[in-house]
């Protein structure tokens, strides 16, 4: 590995961006543990409420959203992206950095430019089909691409040659053992350690649609022996389930240590975001993914290729209902062999190397440009 004295890390906005950033620096620190390691991010970003807290300093820059189409904003953007960049910079010059490694998010475009005008390596990290509007002008100025999943080179031409490394995911998960921690997990929640657990979680913010089914489908659940673990979401109302109801059925608000719920699941219900698609398949997790709607439908690009491997099933967020879950859920819970093999599939897609592979390649960037 070539020696690393100083990175920049850039990545922020939303949970996608961060946690593997997060996850890639706990990897550096391993590796280096003299490495200066500085983040950039934006004022009003969840990197702030997620890194500092983390252990590692955190410097605030301007960014700005790139516009879509010609308004004002568009003609803002030279000005805009100057400033930014020149911040940017300024960090760079400050700490030495030998490279600048970006995970995507307005932030990482000014540091993106601030280090093609210094000269110094680019790495991207890109987790999403297509990939990020941050990430794709990040390409102009870089060769070195590292992507999440084997299915990103085949579906964007952008990606052909682009590293698969999977996605820098904490140690919490790519160190766990499911079987060693299930007795642990189980007697957290209040579970019963002889019947199978269905995990429902929409996320951090939770999914409407998700609770709203699956509450609604309680009796059924629970009458069929699952039990039920549930994450309503930060951002959710909470639901009404049933008091009468025959086995556990546990409903927490949110849920920060993801590797019990994982621990206590025979099979999770979820969206299917870049992380959650990527720790279920690390952890062979059978699923069934709920992709979220209103978007480019980079989730259902995300867990489409694992369902196609066998790992999984995927269903419209217009189709949950109590009814599709009574269907479709419960008689999949209730059936240890076919989960046995789902799982394996699951597994067999997933990998649990990303922060080290990562490194791997910045390590080599960096060599290559000295």
């Amino acid at each position: 590995m070539a020696l690393l004295r100083s990175v920049v890390l850039a990545g922020g906005g939303t949970g996608g961006h961060i946690y593997p950033l997060l996850a890639f620096a706990d990897a550096l620190r391993r590796h280096f543990p003299e490495v200066r390691i500085t983040t950039l991010g934006s004022p009003k970003g969840m990197e702030n409420d997620l890194i500092p807290p983390a252990g590692y300093d955190l410097r605030v820059i301007p960014a700005f959203q790139l516009p879509r189409a010609i308004n004002l904003n568009l003609l803002r953007t030279p000005d805009r992206m100057y400033k930014s960049a020149h911040a940017a910079g300024l960090i760079v010059d400050e700490v030495k950095a030998d490279v600048v490694v970006g995970f995507g998010g307005y932030v990482s475009v000014p540091a993106y430019l601030a280090a093609w005008r210094r000269e110094l390596p680019i790495v991207i990290h890109e987790v999403n089909v297509p990939p990020g509007v941050a990430n794709r002008m990040g390409m102009r100025f870089t060769k070195n691409v590292a992507v999440g999943f084997p299915s990103q080179p085949q579906a964007v031409e952008s990606l052909r040659d682009a590293r698969v490394v999977g996605v820098p995911l904490r140690t919490a998960i790519t160190r766990m053992d499911r079987a060693a921690l299930r007795p642990r997990a189980l007697q957290h929640f209040g579970l019963r350690p002889d019947l199978p657990v269905l995990f429902v979680s929409g996320g951090s913010s939770g999914a409407r649609s998700i609770n709203l089914a699956v509450a609604g489908a309680a009796k059924a659940i629970t009458h069929a022996g699952v039990q039920v673990l549930h994450v309503q979401g930060g951002r959710n109302d909470p639901f009404e389930v049933p008091g009468d109801l025959p086995v556990p059925y546990v409903v927490v608000p949110y849920l920060s240590d993801m590797e019990l719920g994982y621990a206590a699941a025979d099979l999770m219900l979820c969206r299917g975001g870049a992380i959650t698609v990527a720790e279920t398949t690390a952890l062979g997790m059978p699923a069934v993914y709920v992709p979220y709607p209103h978007s480019n439908q980079e989730q259902k690009r995300n867990a489409l290729p694992v369902v196609e491997s066998g790992g999984g099933l995927l269903v419209d967020d217009g189709e949950m209902s109590p009814e599709w879950v009574e269907r479709t859920i419960v008689p999949l819970a209730v059936d240890p062999a076919r989960l046995a093999s789902m799982g394996a599939a699951a597994a067999g897609y997933g990998r649990r190397d990303g922060d080290e592979a990562l490194l791997d390649f910045v390590c080599e960037a960096v060599a290559a440009s000295r």
